[in-house]
């Protein structure tokens, strides 16, 4: 019992905070052997390249969509865009209609973002590709900071940051955007070591030869997409000076449903990209996909459980004064985030308790998705949670 806790414990406490430790010292054993990466200079020959949105019923965000796309820095011989509104039905397709420089794809019918994107990517004749999400907004270097790296030949994807705005937020979602500056300091390291592990959909490019049409019923396209990638052997290279900013979710229980979608899409990919686990084929590759994707979609949830479950017992019979210690800090953190819960629901605010609240609203949410995919319950045409 005592073997299984420290096991519990060690992995929970790996998958959140270990990996980050192990993966900053091996980034600075490589950096003090090899040296840092460099980004490639393509000598002012910037490839061709088409920005692709999928569009659903987005007219409150679109004309400043559109603003934000037709101003950033690019070659305008080399770009392209094209926005894609399949489903819309309401005044997103007649807006992007009245700007002759993008082309509009649109079906009545709606099929999915996937399938839309398939589509779009059918028209792609340039040598990137890259994708952005319609309620998001891109920094005017974005595009020059991605088709930078592909003068480099080893690289098959780039993936932007997603940073989400805080200000003025005063509840638990704020600890969304918490989430994602850890996210992103460990995309840095992850790009650096050798390759980020699947790119967000808010902002990332592949090049257009190595696209791969995934199945349409995926649920995380875009990490699919930048992984089939990877798995040719190609790095995904993280570029934090091209980024793409949105809005936090409008409360938890739509930041909840989002984790709970990514969660089972979260399953259904380790599923389909079983090559990924075999450390014969890629090692450094493959340890970075499971201690940064695989371990927290899968065991850590139920290690947690475990965990405390086990302290229980070990504290019950007579443990040493450690174990003591141990329930205390987890029974005074998860008190925390049930107290964040419980104020949360009359609308009373308490900055220290965001980050257990969210923390274990995530994880919750794992579980919950988990449940979703194996009951096949889960759409690739999911109903967009709502931002503030």
């Amino acid at each position: 019992m005592i073997i299984a806790f420290w096991i519990s414990l060690f992995l929970v406490f790996y998958t959140f905070f270990g990996y980050g430790i192990v993966l900053y010292v091996l980034v600075k054993l490589r950096v003090a052997i090899k040296g840092k990466r460099k980004i490639p200079d393509n000598g002012g020959n910037w490839p061709t390249v088409t920005l692709i949105v999928a569009a659903y019923n987005e007219q409150d965000y679109i004309i400043d969509k559109i603003n934000n796309t037709l101003q950033l820095n690019y070659p305008k011989d080399r770009i392209s865009f094209i926005f894609v509104t399949d489903g819309s039905n309401d005044k997103t397709p007649d807006l992007i209609a009245t700007y002759p420089q993008i082309k509009l794809m649109h079906r009545p019918e709606r099929s999915g973002k996937i399938a839309a994107v398939h589509r779009a990517m059918k028209e792609v004749t340039s040598e990137v590709a890259i994708f952005t999400d319609a309620n998001t907004f891109l920094n005017k270097d974005s595009m020059l900071n991605i088709a930078r790296h592909y003068a480099d030949p080893s690289v098959g994807a780039v993936s932007g940051e997603k940073r989400v705005s805080i200000e003025d937020v005063a509840d638990a979602t704020a600890g969304e955007g918490f989430y994602w500056k850890y996210e992103s300091k460990l995309k840095t390291w992850d790009s650096e070591l050798y390759s980020v592990v699947g790119a967000a959909g808010e902002l990332f490019s592949v090049r257009t030869s190595l696209y791969i049409p995934v199945e349409p019923d995926t649920i995380l396209d875009d990490f699919m997409i930048s992984m089939l990638i990877a798995e040719k052997g190609y790095r995904i290279v993280y570029e934090p000076m091209a980024y793409a900013t949105e809005t936090g979710s409008e409360n938890v229980k739509e930041e909840l449903k989002r984790k709970v979608r990514i969660a089972a899409g979260g399953i259904q990919s380790i599923v389909r990209l079983k090559a990924l686990m075999n450390p014969f084929k890629q090692f450094t590759l493959t340890f970075q996909y499971i201690s940064h994707r695989v371990l927290r979609w899968t065991v850590t949830p139920f290690l947690m459980i475990l965990a405390y479950i086990l302290n229980l017992l070990i504290v019950t019979e007579g443990g040493a004064p450690i174990y003591l210690a141990l329930l205390g800090c987890q029974t005074m953190f998860y008190g925390a985030s049930l107290m964040g819960w419980l104020l949360e629901t009359r609308q009373i605010k308490i900055k220290i308790l965001f980050i257990p609240y969210y923390f274990c609203m995530m994880n919750y949410a794992v579980l919950a998705g988990q449940l979703r995919y194996i009951k096949g319950s889960q759409s690739a045409a999911w109903e967009k949670s709502k931002r503030r």
